[in-house]
């Protein structure tokens, strides 16, 4: 019924390919040396799960086999290390975690829900003062602290900056992450995520709270986007549905909806 597979790159195609910007996190996630990964021969389901992080869960709405594809899948994942939770089409992540609370005896509670966005045209905001430039290592201080709010916004969790300067250190050192300045002082960030075959990802974008509703977060993120066009790819990202401003941002820049998933989290 389902088969571990090696590479996305053979497994990411054919009826994947119409929800590809909504589940495009199973590129990163499948291409990971580390992950686990359990697909229907069919092409029909597939699943890839990183250790530590939520499960992906892509199945094909229209396939008869779904149900039995859905509980060979969590028998396969009851046997193993026990994911936090899983993201994926509401009603195909739900079905699946039903599933395996029942063979775990545990249970499992909606964390949040994210819009899929893709930007086939970009549309830059006109008249916001400033520019985009990489971050360097001399902003690794602002970046830290920028992720506190960053983290506290997009997800409800407290950290400091402190324990967030690793990952600023990591986002710098990859050469991917973006700074909006106006008057030679960065004001807002947007980063590339990951490139797949037809796509970026972007994320961690973010204001300084003292300059927010001046078009800065859109500036970044429309620069990005067209740095993205001219390599060929279409930008996308995921947004917190409950988060109307920050979807607003994305709308206002050329971004389109691609589909909603759902966050599941486990409970013992």
């Amino acid at each position: 019924m389902l088969e571990t597979f090696a590479s996305s790159e053979d497994v990411l195609t054919g009826r994947f390919l119409k929800d590809e910007v909504a589940y495009n996190l199973l590129h990163l996630i499948a291409g990971s040396e580390t992950s686990v990964r359990w697909m229907a021969p069919s092409g029909s389901l597939i699943y890839a799960q990183t250790p530590g992080f939520n499960g992906w869960l892509w199945g094909d709405q229209d396939s008869g086999e779904l149900e039995e594809q859905l509980a060979a899948l969590a028998d396969a994942i009851a046997q193993g290390d026990p994911p936090p939770g899983v993201t994926g089409e509401a009603r195909i992540a739900e079905r699946f975690a039903k599933l395996y609370a029942a063979r775990t005896g545990g249970s499992y509670r909606h964390y949040m829900s994210m819009e899929a966005y893709s930007c086939p045209i970009a549309k830059p905001p006109a008249g916001v003062p400033g520019y985009a430039r990489s971050a360097v290592w001399d902003d690794v201080d602002t970046v830290a602290r920028w992720l506190v709010g960053f983290v506290a916004d997009a997800f409800g969790r407290k950290s400091d900056a402190e324990s967030q300067r690793p990952t600023a250190e990591s986002l710098i050192r990859r050469g991917e992450l973006y700074l909006w300045m106006t008057d030679d002082e960065p004001v807002a960030m947007a980063n590339i995520a990951h490139r797949s075959p037809r796509h970026a990802r972007l994320n961690s974008v973010y204001t300084q709270p003292d300059r927010r509703g001046r078009g800065y977060a859109s500036a970044v993120v429309g620069e990005l986007c067209s740095l993205l066009e001219m390599e060929g790819l279409t930008p996308t990202l995921y947004a917190d549905v409950a988060n109307p401003a920050s979807n607003k941002v994305y709308r206002n820049v050329g971004f389109v909806s691609c589909g909603q998933v759902v966050e599941l989290k486990f409970e013992a």
